[in-house]
């Protein structure tokens, strides 16, 4: 056992959730995004030496593994079905109702997050996911200075994107 391996397991604790929810809101897929979220830390584990900003190294090396991936979406997306993710993630079952209304929601943030571009996309979601600005900054290669304008401007675009969605025969 390594000296850092207490590190790693604090670092992971605190921030596999975060990243996993993110990537899963990024592909609309949990089997994709647990793929990429473990493989960043595995690769993290293997580098040896932490970096200077492990939560930004994890984001950068999980979206380049993301935008790898990507290609083979639909294959997974047809092999994921509702019943094995609710297993995977141990929710429990919602009522009919809840399950038709959730549904819808969650297909209607789907779209007004598909309409929006990449950049605005990945704002949004990390900062759902309680990323500081820096840490966002750092991860997308922006300049901190300038999030809270971009993070502004892409809540205008969801929230136009949603509303026009929304209010569609």
């Amino acid at each position: 056992m390594r000296e850092d391996d207490a590190d790693f397991r604090a670092l992971f604790d605190e921030h596999y959730q975060r990243l996993f929810r993110y990537f899963q809101r990024q592909a609309g897929d949990a089997e994709l995004a647990a793929d990429v979220v473990q493989e960043a830390f595995i690769r993290l584990y293997r580098r040896g030496a932490p970096p200077d900003d492990p939560v930004a190294w994890l984001i950068t090396v999980a979206s380049n593994l993301f935008r790898n991936a990507r290609g083979t979406r639909s294959r997974r997306l047809r092999l994921l079905s509702t019943e094995r993710s609710a297993r995977a993630l141990g929710d429990p079952p919602e009522s009919p109702d809840a399950k038709v209304t959730g549904a819808r929601e969650a297909a209607a943030v789907r779209k007004a997050l598909d309409v929006l571009g990449e950049r605005d996309r990945q704002i949004l979601l990390l900062r759902a996911e309680g990323y500081r600005y820096g840490e966002i900054a750092t991860a997308l290669a922006l300049n901190e200075a300038s999030i809270g304008t971009l993070l502004a401007r892409a809540k205008r675009a969801f929230r136009t994107a949603y509303e026009e969605l929304h209010n569609a025969p």
